[in-house]
C-alpha cells in the first residue's frame, strides 16, 4: 500500500457536483493498493497513520497524532500512486492491484481507521472525483508499506 497523507484544515471529495465526503481538521489520505497487499497491511498502515505525530503541540512541535487532536480522515483511493513511468511517455499501472481486490483493501483500510476511533469520510472507489483541500503547513508525507517489510538499516 502507498499512502500520501496531507495534513489539512479541510478537505472534500465531489462526484458529479455532489459532495460525497468532507472533513475539517485532519488528514487527506490518497491510498494506492498493490497486488500483494492484504488486510493485515491495511490494519498496520491505518494504525500507523492514526498515531503518527504530525500535528503541533502548544509549542509548535510535531507531537500530536490524529487521535490526539480528535481529527478526521478523508480517504480517496488512487491507483495512480503505482504508476510506472520508467519507459515511454504513458504511465503503466500494472503494479496496481486489480479493481476488485483494491476496492476490498480500501474498505478494510477505512474500517481499520474507524476501529482506531477516527471519523472517516471517503470517496467512491472507481469514480471520477474532484478533491479539494486546504493543506495545513503544508505537511505531506508518503508512506509505503514495502518500507516496513524490509529490515531496518543502521
Amino acid at each position: 500500500m502507498r499512502a500520501v497523507i496531507q495534513r489539512v484544515n479541510q478537505a472534500s471529495v465531489t462526484i458529479s457536483n455532489e459532495i460525497v465526503g468532507q472533513i475539517g481538521d485532519g488528514l487527506l489520505i490518497l491510498l494506492g493498493i498493490a497486488p500483494a497487499d492484504d488486510q493485515a497491511i491495511g490494519m498496520f498502515l491505518a494504525e500507523k497513520i492514526a498515531n503518527l505525530r504530525i500535528f503541533p503541540d502548544q509549542a509548535g512541535q510535531f507531537d500530536r497524532s490524529l487521535i490526539d487532536i480528535g481529527g478526521a480522515a478523508l480517504v480517496v483511493s488512487q491507483f495512480t500512486l503505482f504508476a510506472d513511468t520508467r519507459r515511454g511517455r504513458r504511465p503503466s499501472f500494472s503494479d496496481a492491484a486489480p479493481p476488485e481486490q483494491a476496492a476490498l483493501r480500501v474498505e478494510d483500510f477505512v474500517l481499520a481507521l474507524r476501529q482506531q476511533g477516527v471519523f472517516v469520510a471517503a470517496g467512491r472507489f472507481g469514480a471520477h472525483m474532484q478533491v479539494a483541500l486546504v493543506n495545513d503547513g503544508p505537511v505531506t508525507i508518503i508512506l509505503d508499506s514495502e518500507t516496513f517489510r524490509e529490515p531496518r538499516r543502521s
